[in-house]
C-alpha cells in the first residue's frame, strides 16, 4: 500500500472522520502515503432546501461515488446512515469500524430535557425521522426545519431561533462536543436513524480486503440488519423510519419503527436472533411492520 486517497465532504465532522481513517491506515502502513480529498456534495450546496425535497436517495455520497467509480479517489469515508442501501456497481462496503453511541441528544438553554420543554417550544431537526417521534412524544411542541453543519445548528439556537436541538450524539463526540448535550435521549423514546454512528469505508471491488483490517464484526452485523431493515422498507431520508439492532456474545437484536411525520400513528416492533442471520431479522421486522399498516403510511410519505 503506497498511497491511498481518502475522499470525504468537507465538514469539520466529516473532515475529523477521514482523519481518524488516515491515522488508522497510517498505524497499520506507517510507509504509505494517506491524503485526504474533500468533495462537495449536493446534500452540502442545498443547505436551504429539506432534505426529503432534494429528491436523490444520495445526497451525501453521489459525488464521493462518482470520485471512487473514476478513479480520483481510492476509498470513501461515509457516515453510514447517510449511503443508500443500494451500492452502485464496482463498489462494495470494505470495512465498518468499531460503532460509535448511535443515540440522539437534545440540546437546550430553557430545559434540561424533552420532556420539560415548554409548551410550543420549537425543536429544530432536518430529519422527518426526529420530527416523528418527537411529535409522538410531545404533540404540544413545534417542529422547526434545520439543517447544516452542528456549528451553524447551535447558532440558530444561540440566536433563540429555536429552544432546542435534537443532534446525532456521535457527531458530538467525534467534534468533542457531547459535553453540551442537554440530555441523551434513550431509544424508547427516539429510535435512532439506521446505521447512525456508524462510518462505512467503501472501495471499489477488488480492493476490499486491504481495508477489511479495520471492520469490526458486532458493529458490521448492527449495520447489517438496520440496513436491511430500511432497505425492505425501501425507504430514504424521505421516510421517516428508524432502527437499533445490538450485536453480542448472546446474538442480535433489532428494534425497528415506521411513523407518520406528524406522529400520530407510530408502528414499532422488536426480534433477535443470530447475528450471522442478520439481514434476514431485518427484513422480517419490516415485513411484519408493513403487515401491521408501515406499508400505508410510507405510501403516505412518498406520496
Amino acid at each position: 500500500m503506497d498511497r491511498i486517497r481518502i475522499g470525504t465532504r468537507r465538514s469539520r465532522l466529516a473532515l475529523a472522520q477521514a482523519e481518524w481513517v488516515r491515522a488508522r491506515i497510517r498505524e497499520r502502513h506507517p510507509e504509505a502515503v494517506v491524503e485526504v480529498v474533500s468533495i462537495t456534495t449536493s446534500g452540502d450546496r442545498f443547505r436551504n432546501v429539506p432534505i426529503e425535497q432534494i429528491g436523490d436517495k444520495g445526497v451525501f455520497i453521489k459525488e464521493i461515488e462518482e470520485a471512487l467509480l473514476d478513479g480520483r479517489i481510492d476509498v470513501a469515508v461515509h457516515s453510514m446512515k447517510d449511503l443508500p442501501t443500494e451500492i452502485p456497481e464496482g463498489l462494495a462496503i470494505a470495512a465498518v469500524p468499531e460503532r460509535e453511541d448511535p443515540r440522539d441528544a437534545m440540546i437546550s438553554r430553557v430545559a434540561r430535557s424533552l420532556a420539560e420543554l415548554p409548551a410550543g417550544g420549537r425543536v429544530g431537526t432536518g430529519s422527518l425521522r426526529r420530527q416523528a417521534q418527537v411529535l409522538h412524544h410531545r404533540p404540544d411542541l413545534e417542529v422547526v426545519p434545520i439543517r447544516g453543519n452542528v456549528d451553524t445548528r447551535m447558532a440558530k439556537l444561540e440566536r433563540g431561533e429555536v429552544e432546542a436541538l435534537v443532534l446525532a450524539l456521535a457527531g458530538l463526540k467525534r467534534l468533542g462536543r457531547e459535553g453540551e448535550a442537554t440530555e441523551l435521549l434513550p431509544p424508547d423514546t427516539m429510535l435512532s436513524a439506521v446505521a447512525q454512528g456508524a462510518l462505512g469505508l467503501e472501495t471499489r471491488r477488488p480492493e476490499v480486503e486491504r481495508l477489511r483490517f479495520l471492520n469490526h464484526e458486532p458493529s458490521a452485523s448492527e449495520v447489517e440488519a438496520e440496513r436491511a431493515f430500511l432497505r425492505r422498507l425501501e425507504g430514504g431520508c424521505q421516510v421517516p423510519a428508524g432502527a437499533r439492532a445490538v450485536a453480542d456474545r448472546d446474538g442480535l437484536s433489532l428494534a425497528g419503527m415506521v411513523a407518520e411525520a406528524s406522529g400520530r400513528r407510530i408502528f414499532r416492533g422488536e426480534i433477535s436472533g443470530a447475528c450471522a442471520d442478520a439481514a434476514a431479522l431485518g427484513t422480517r421486522l419490516a415485513e411484519r411492520l408493513l403487515d401491521e399498516g408501515a406499508g400505508a403510511v410510507l405510501r403516505e410519505a412518498r406520496a
